[in-house]
Parts: structure tokens; sequence; C-alpha cells
């Protein structure tokens, strides 16, 4: 088994994953209790579905109960350009790194089943039976707290994964497996004093090190949030209208990032102007966004986002499209476009 596992790391690198380790399903006893007390304290805002099941999320054990291996991947997005560029162009809206290019559930999830795949087959030659589950942010796993115990990296103060030789800029994926596979000791924590991400934070979304209130994370707010967002946050937005990369850009451990291998994560989106997004419908936004992340906020978040940028673009000559949305049918969209307009009235 030890060898199978070497083989495993071996071609879960020839099929584009950054690194790989292992960790048992019960290996985070500890995050029950801490998902409860965030859930408690009402800092998951409007996602319930983090209060749901929590038997599951708060025990990986319990998600599965026959498997005994738990294999964590990393697979890196690295950006090649400076990831803050965007957020300085004010007439442009700034998109989070990682959903430039194409979803990628979709593309770490064909090569989780490839790998997967490749280790059944490979345990059956060895005369050794199991059984495979693969997850991409589509089961109540808890991949951050399962990465550290595998020792993949660890979660650093803005509540991340990160790690010495891949920096920040990396998805996960999980393969739950009945095969035993000696688990790799777990990571600590190597943040030290620095408090950079911290710091980078526009809307103090930190109560804590280590604590993330997701109430006030423009992650959060972009997209997951439903209806208008408090308007003393607004401000904080800036020009980004989907995801916030900021406290990810900020860590010194960047200086380590390895770089992306996948092509389907180059930036096909561009810089796109404000003033192209806010116009428009349902059927361009999805046209424009097909096979993007970005599609599943829809285009009634997308547009009351694009109007909160447009309200902190200090660009009068945008003023006149977000009159022209005062009464849109969607009436978080309405209210941002009142609020916009308000905001850059002479």
């Amino acid at each position: 088994m030890t060898d199978l596992k070497a083989a495993l790391s071996r071609k879960a690198l020839e099929e584009g994953f950054s690194k790989l380790r292992v960790t048992r399903p019960d290996a985070v006893p500890e995050i029950a209790g801490r998902l409860e007390a965030f859930v408690d304290a009402g800092m998951h805002g409007q996602m319930g579905w983090m209060a749901e099941r929590m038997g599951w999320r708060g025990d990986p054990a319990a998600l599965w109960p026959e498997a005994r291996s738990v294999v964590m991947l990393a697979e890196v997005y690295t950006p090649d350009e400076d990831p803050m560029a965007a957020v300085a162009h004010r007439d442009h809206g700034a998109i989070s790194v990682y959903a430039r290019g194409k979803d990628y559930h979709d593309l770490v999830k064909k090569r989780l089943k490839r790998v997967g795949r490749w280790l059944l087959e490979e345990a059956t030659r060895r005369g050794i039976q199991g059984e495979i589950k693969v997850f991409v942010d589509t089961a109540p796993v808890m991949e951050k707290p399962l990465g550290q115990a595998s020792g993949l990296g660890w979660q650093g103060k803005h509540t991340n994964l990160l790690a010495r030789d891949l920096g920040s800029w990396f998805f996960l994926g999980a393969i739950f497996t009945t095969l035993e596979l000696a688990p790799d000791e777990p990571e600590v924590s190597h943040c030290g004093n620095c408090r950079a991400c911290l710091d980078a934070c526009p809307t103090g979304a930190f109560p804590a090190p280590y604590r993330l209130d997701a109430r006030r994370c423009i992650s959060y707010l972009t997209i997951e949030h439903k209806g208008p967002v408090d308007p003393e946050l607004r401000p904080h937005l800036g020009n980004r209208i989907y995801g916030c990369d900021d406290c990810l850009a900020a860590c010194p451990w960047n200086k380590f990032a390895a770089q992306a291998r996948e092509i389907g994560y180059e930036n096909r989106i561009g810089a796109p102007t404000l003033a192209e997004l806010v116009v428009l419908d349902d059927a361009a936004f999805r046209a424009r966004f097909a096979g993007s992340p970005i599609k599943r906020i829809g285009r009634d978040r997308m547009v009351r986002n694009v109007l909160y940028a447009i309200g902190n673009s200090a660009n009068e000559s945008l003023r006149p499209l977000a009159l022209a949305l005062r009464d849109d049918p969607d009436e978080a969209v309405a209210d941002a476009a009142r609020w916009a307009a308000e905001r850059l009235a002479p």
C-alpha cells in the first residue's frame, strides 16, 4: 500500500495536480464545535445550507462511513498578472482570479475522476478491492480542515488554506476511498506574527485571526448574498463585482507560489467595463459568462454589484446608466441603481 500511495501521488502530478496528501475521515474532530459556533453566531449570513446536514459537515467520517482514507489534492491557479491590478481601474469590474477562467468545478472534478479510477484499477491489479467518491464543493465536505490534517497546507489567519510550496492560489479536491492509505502528518501554521491578510480586508471581515464573519466578506456579499447589501458596506466594495482576492494577494507566502499548469485557468474574461456589464439582460449575461463560475449568480446579482461599483467610480458619465435602472423589476437592482445615481449626482 505504501507503493500504491507513492504511485498515486505520481499519477496525480501527471494529471495536472500540484500536490497530494492523505488523511483519515476522523482526523478533524474539532471542526464540529467550530462550525456550530460559527453558525450560532450568525456569521454564515444567508448561507442557510451551512446549518443543514451539520452532522456530515462536522464529521467527515459520517458522510460515508465505509471510507477509510481521504486523499486531498491541490490544483494551482496562480495568476500570471498582478491579481490586484483590476481594483485600481475604477471604470472596470474587478473579478476574483479564480473566476476569470473556466469553471474549476468541471476541470478539477474531471481530473479527480481520472485519478480515482486509476487508483481503483491499480489496487485491483494488486488484488485489492475498493471504492471511491470524489468531491469538489459538491457535498458537505470541510475541505480546508481536511487539507491541513493531511499536510497539504494550513489554514491561515484569513481561514483559507495556504502552503509554503504553493502559496495561496490553489483549488482543493477530495477523494474519499475505502482503501487504507497511510496518512501524512498534519501541517501546522506558519503565519507567525504576520497579519497582512487581516489588514488587507476592505470591510474588516476578520473579527480575530482565524475567524471570518461572512456577513462582511466581499466574496460572500457579491456572490452568496441575496437582496440589497448593507449601505454601510457598499463603499468598501470598490469595483469588486465578483469575489475578492485582497486577503489572498496580501499573503507573503505567495513569493513561493507555484505556476498554474491548466490553460483553462487563464483569464478569458479580460477587463470588462462597468458600462458594458450594467446593460446586460438575462440572455446576454448567460452568453457572456457561459462556462464560467460567474454564471451561477445570475444577471440580477451581477448588475446589482456593477451598480455598486458605478456608485464608487466617481465617474459622472456613468450616472445615466444607473438612472435607467431605477425601476428595474429586481428590487435589489433598482435600489442599487438609485444609490449609485445619488452617489454620482453633481
